[in-house]
């Protein structure tokens, strides 16, 4: 195995690919590790607090939320890279295993977002679409923005993260449904899409009614899982495994109530892309030809930097620039102009030979690159217009008109000092085999660490073999456990059975809370709703919260008890309840969790009725439960 996978980096270390794709799977990571940020911040007393609102533990946890987010909107931006993914993963490690997160309010999705941001520190995720990819333009000003060759990054970039985090997780999870009798049925998407705590607000009936699509979807998922780690990377199959991959985790998105798994693994395709997809994206986008033609002092420090933020963000390429030095003699529409008045400001030229100047060039630059022309239109409304060109003009006239020295000229690039440059681009160059060599025992050492977790849990684990038998075994399954508990931390790498029959057998049973209002109405708490389905924005880690660990096929009355006693408080203060006023009912109705298919299953367990089984109330914050003593026994 070792041997293999040297060769296979050998062959691809120095393959140079477009960074395109690599930029795009850096923004989607941090705009959805943003999103979840907003979710712990809103659910912040719900997840971290013993008791919501009343007893709270971490009191700081909301000023740290807030600087993970603003490190997440530097991972987005693509500023100070390697700074911001470094912090990014050491945020998620300490949010996942030192609070709540992973024992309560487990994300489903939280290991996978800890692998890639693993992955991160070693992407070139600067090299395209970031403000870090402008701060080393800006740092030789004097370099015409036409001159920087296109960014390239070695295709390992994009196949290392894809098999590790991707492959290894298929794989693993589709040993674990062999062993689950839906799945072997090929009912394992239409399963959890028929339980109320499961599903969006969107009603997939149509298709779950459907017995041969639901059949051909499950089974399609296991070949896929299957077979993913061995074939995405052949040209044959990447368009394949694309289609089928977005297709079902869009589905996920959209159809289950658990988003942030689905949006996690979406992201992961955009490395799946075909690199000539990229291209041909960029050739439909960018304008035929540009329809503004900006003139400005080549000699002006400000002037070129300004022109190499202005060409950095216009990504539909509508601006030309041009040195007014070399280019204006050429453009009768400019020849009245004195070459004195033409260094001083900044001038354009659309296609139709009108002129603009000052802070008109720069509305008609935002207009031109489509996605500013809200900006430009309040620049241009009166009043906003008068006062933003005084503003311009004192820039204008303050700054340095002296020619460039040859000193200014010669300028020094930013220095790089991400791990992928240090790594890739220069300890590889100069020693690729021993390079190699490096990245293939650390490459075997994980595939180790995977193929310890998917035995010991999706095989042994699955039939039930007993290894304390004798000390060999016992000590050996110790020894795997603890090597599941490291890469589980550090590289998300852990158990993918999700949604198996472990999960849903037994599941005959859903619960929910009402209260009295000040009428004496009984109303719903906005948590599950009278069909059973838990509300938005009571999805995610909320979800499994709930789903999985409060109502579960045998339910336990300590934990019940104790998710009781936080939903209630958090939805009681969120509402304005008077807790200590308020009575709250536990509701139970019966469902159904069949591993066969069953027509209409999704409405028949929506139109099960509920019953009352016991009350809830808080006097002076403390909670008082009359519940039954078994309620699996209901």
């Amino acid at each position: 195995m070792y041997k293999f996978i040297f060769s296979q980096i050998s062959a691809l270390l120095f393959k140079q690919v477009p960074a395109t794709g690599i930029g795009f799977f850096r923004i989607l990571y941090g705009l959805i590790t943003l999103q979840e940020i907003i979710f712990l911040y809103y659910f912040n007393h719900l997840i971290f607090d013993p008791i919501p609102y009343s007893d709270v533990e971490f009191p700081t946890i909301t000023l740290f939320l807030c600087l993970w987010g603003i490190i997440a909107g530097f991972v987005a931006l693509g500023f100070r890279y390697q700074f911001a993914v470094s912090c990014n993963y050491i945020f998620w490690i300490v949010f996942v295993n030192f609070t709540t997160m992973q024992r309560d309010f487990d994300g489903g999705f939280d290991l996978f977002m800890i692998g890639a941001g693993f992955f991160l520190l070693f992407m070139p995720g600067d090299k395209a679409f970031s403000i870090d990819n402008l701060r080393y333009k800006l740092s030789t000003p004097f370099t015409h923005y036409k001159t920087y060759p296109p960014r390239t990054v070695s295709v390992l970039a994009y196949y290392l993260p894809l098999a590790i985090c991707l492959g290894f997780l298929y794989f693993d999870s589709a040993i674990h449904k062999l062993f689950a009798e839906h799945w072997r049925n090929g009912l394992g998407a239409w399963l959890p899409s028929t339980q109320p705590y499961y599903v969006s607000a969107l009603d997939m009936s149509f298709f779950l009614n459907n017995e041969l699509l639901q059949k051909t979807i499950g089974y399609t998922i296991l070949v896929f899982q299957f077979t993913f780690i061995f074939l995405f990377w052949h040209r044959r199959f990447r368009i394949v495994y694309l289609c089928i991959g977005i297709g079902l985790h869009l589905g996920i998105t959209l159809s289950l109530n658990i988003y942030p798994f689905g949006m996690g693994m979406l992201m992961f395709y955009s490395l799946l892309v075909p690199f000539s997809w990229w291209r041909a994206i960029g050739n439909l986008l960018s304008a035929k030809r540009p329809s503004l033609t900006v003139f400005y002092d080549q000699l002006c420090p400000l002037c070129n930097r300004t022109v190499l933020i202005l060409n950095h963000f216009d990504i539909f390429k509508c601006i030309a620039f041009k040195s007014a030095q070399e280019y204006a003699a050429h453009y009768p529409a400019l020849a009245a102009i004195s070459p004195d008045t033409l260094l001083a400001d900044l001038y354009a030229l659309d296609n139709n030979n009108r002129v603009y100047s000052g802070l008109d060039t720069y509305i008609q630059i935002g207009m031109k690159m489509r996605y500013l022309f809200p900006v430009s239109m309040i620049l241009s409304l009166p009043g906003i217009h008068q006062l933003a060109a005084k503003k311009y003009r004192r820039i204008a006239d303050t700054r340095s008109r002296v020619p460039c020295s040859s000193d200014c000229l010669v300028s020094t690039a930013l220095q790089n000092d991400s791990l992928y440059h240090r790594l890739f681009e220069s300890i590889a160059a100069q020693k690729p085999k021993a390079f190699s060599r490096k990245l293939a025992k650390i490459l075997t050492a994980i595939l180790v660490l995977q193929l310890n977790s998917s035995i010991h849990y999706g095989i042994i684990y699955r039939l039930d073999i007993d290894t304390r038998q004798n000390a060999a075994t016992d000590m050996l399954s110790k020894g795997s456990n603890a090597l599941i508990t490291v890469s589980q931390t550090f590289l998300g790498i852990a158990p993918h059975a999700l949604y198996l029959h472990d999960h849903f057998a037994g599941y005959d049973r859903i619960l929910a809370i009402t209260y009295t209002d000040q009428e004496g109405v009984e109303q719903w708490l906005p948590f599950v709703n009278p069909q059973g389905r838990l509300l938005a924005p009571n999805w995610g880690r909320v979800h499994s919260m709930w789903a999985n660990i409060a109502v579960t096929p045998t339910i336990n009355n300590v934990r019940l008890q104790k998710f009781i006693m936080k939903v209630t408080a958090f939805w009681g203060q969120k509402m304005g309840l008077n807790l200590n006023n308020t009575v709250f009912h536990i509701k139970l109705k019966k469902i159904d969790a069949p591993s066969h298919w069953v027509y209409d299953q999704l409405h028949l367990n929506f139109s099960s009725p509920w019953t009352t089984i016991g009350t809830v109330k808080w006097t002076n914050n403390v909670i008082s439960y009359n519940l039954p003593n078994n309620i699996n026994a209901l």
